[in-house]
C-alpha cells in the first residue's frame, strides 16, 4: 500500500498567520510550459510571494522560483495581480523555518546597517562604453559614468522606466532614479570587486 503523500502547501488560516515583509528582491520562475521568466518580489512570507513580472501564471499552475539571497522555492499560483501574481510556498515546517529567518534579515539589513548595505565607493571604469540591456531584450548604447559595488550610473539617451530591471555586462539590476543625462541603476546584489574590474577595467583584446 503506497503511503499517503505529504501535502507541505500551508492552510489558508496559516498562511494568514505569517508574517509578510516588503522585500525588493529579484528572481526568475519557471512555468508549468518550462518557460523561464524574470521578476522581482515584492513582499513574502513562509507561506506565500507576491512576484511583480510581465508574465503570468494560470490560477492553480505550478511554479519554480530561485529567488536572490533565498534560494529555491515551490509553489502554485493563487492569485492575479495587476503587474503580476501571488503564489503559495508548499514546503516543510524546517523549509519554512529558515525561510522565516531569511525574511527577517532581509527586512533588517537596512536599518541595522549591515555593511552590505553601506555606501560603496563610487569610480569611474577604465572601459565606459557599454550595453544596457531589457528583458525584452532591446538593447541601448550607454556611457558609464561611475559605478560602485551596489550600482551605476549611467548616461544614454533612453531612459527606462524606473523599476524596470536590466543587464548591464554580466549584472542584473533595475532602474532607481533618472537625472538629466541618464539613469542610476540598482544592482540585484552587490558585486565583487573582481567582477568589476573583469567587466569594465581589465584592457579589451
Amino acid at each position: 500500500m503506497r503511503p499517503a503523500a505529504i501535502d507541505y502547501a500551508p492552510s489558508r488560516a496559516e498562511r494568514r498567520n505569517f508574517q509578510r515583509v516588503s522585500v525588493k528582491i529579484y528572481g526568475r520562475f519557471m512555468l508549468e510550459d518550462r518557460s523561464e521568466h524574470s521578476g522581482q518580489v515584492i513582499d513574502m512570507s513562509p507561506g506565500d510571494v507576491a512576484f511583480r513580472t510581465d508574465r503570468s501564471g494560470a490560477l492553480g499552475e505550478k511554479v519554480i522560483a530561485y529567488i536572490d539571497h533565498i534560494g529555491r522555492v515551490e509553489g502554485v499560483v493563487t492569485r492575479k495581480l495587476p503587474d503580476g501574481f501571488a503564489m503559495t510556498v508548499i514546503a516543510s515546517e524546517r523549509k519554512r523555518d529558515k525561510l522565516a529567518a531569511q525574511l527577517t534579515w532581509l527586512a533588517n539589513k537596512h536599518e541595522l546597517d549591515l555593511p552590505e548595505d553601506r555606501r560603496h565607493e563610487r569610480v569611474a571604469p577604465r572601459h565606459p562604453i557599454g550595453v544596457l540591456q531589457l528583458t525584452d531584450g532591446r538593447q541601448y548604447a550607454c556611457r558609464i559614468i561611475d559605478l560602485s559595488l551596489s550600482g551605476a550610473a549611467i548616461e544614454m539617451e533612453v531612459k527606462p522606466a524606473i523599476g524596470v530591471q536590466v543587464m548591464l555586462g554580466s549584472m542584473r539590476g533595475q532602474v532607481v532614479r533618472h537625472f538629466q543625462d541618464g539613469v542610476a541603476i540598482e544592482f540585484a546584489v552587490i558585486q565583487r570587486p573582481e567582477t568589476l574590474d573583469s567587466e569594465f577595467n581589465r584592457a579589451r583584446l
